[in-house]
């Protein structure tokens, strides 16, 4: 059964600090172990944050850039270099400062990419890349070292909306449609490919928050908040802002 734990920093700054140093130690840790690592990404103002974070840090350059596999785990479909495409910030805040392998750095589908301006088409083409990198035993994922998500106002994960249909996808890649958050329409993983991972970090900061996180945490039921479906294979962490962990039992908080 997977392990959770919450810890929560004084502020949105220090947290972004802390999910940095932590990404690192994880990457180090799985190419101790592996000889590679695997990282799939998320979008939003604490991710960019973090990621600035990483770019900052001496010990960046502890990691063998070269061997690190870079996904998202979701996207707005959105012509490629578009400002609110994920993989635009990600690329802009840390991507492009380090010495990643371009083949190793998976990309969803553009709209205006090779899988044309089908969402459908696109979230086929992100799953047969992920069926390429496949690792032994499992029939179509690679392995996933550890997964970020942000947790939205309402509770969603990736694009994986509140009672949305998309809820329900069991393939491992899905087109959103009629998305409540612009653009209506994007790629995701879904919740079943996203509970693969051997490390789920939900993180989140801000008083808006508050009390998405507070129900998650609570149990409330995962089509309703999608953030309360998602769990790492071995460890699920919420990186939390006091802000954002207003609603969460004192019982259940680490403070640092």
């Amino acid at each position: 059964m997977s392990e959770a734990s919450v810890a929560v920093h004084a502020d949105a700054e220090l947290l972004a600090q802390a999910v940095a140093a932590r990404l690192l130690v994880k990457l180090l840790d799985a190419q101790a172990d592996r000889g590679e690592a695997s990282v799939v990404l998320t979008g939003g103002r604490v991710a960019a944050a973090v990621y600035r974070a990483v770019a900052a840090l001496p010990a960046r350059d502890a990691v063998d850039w070269s061997r690190v596999d870079v996904w998202w785990g979701d996207e707005r479909f959105l012509p490629a270099g578009d400002p609110d495409r994920n993989e635009t910030q990600a690329r802009a805040a840390l991507l492009d400062v380090v010495p990643l392998d371009p083949a190793r750095v998976h990309a969803m589908p553009a709209s205006d990419g090779p899988a044309g301006d089908d969402p459908e088409m696109a979230a086929a083409a992100y799953a047969e890349e992920l069926l390429r990198a496949a690792r032994p035993g499992h029939a179509t994922l690679p392995h996933f070292d550890v997964l970020m998500l942000g947790v939205g106002e309402d509770g969603h994960v990736a694009s994986v909306f509140p009672e949305h249909p998309v809820h329900y996808e069991t393939r491992p890649v899905s087109a959103v449609r009629g998305s409540p958050k612009p653009p209506p329409t994007r790629t995701t993983l879904t919740l079943p490919a996203i509970n693969t991972a051997e490390e789920v970090w939900l993180v989140a900061a801000g008083a808006d928050k508050a009390r998405s996180v507070g129900m998650a945490l609570a149990g409330a039921g995962p089509v309703q908040l999608p953030a309360a479906g998602v769990h790492g294979v071995s460890r699920t962490r919420w990186l939390l802002d006091r802000a954002a962990a207003t609603d969460v039992p004192a019982r259940l908080r680490s403070l640092r």
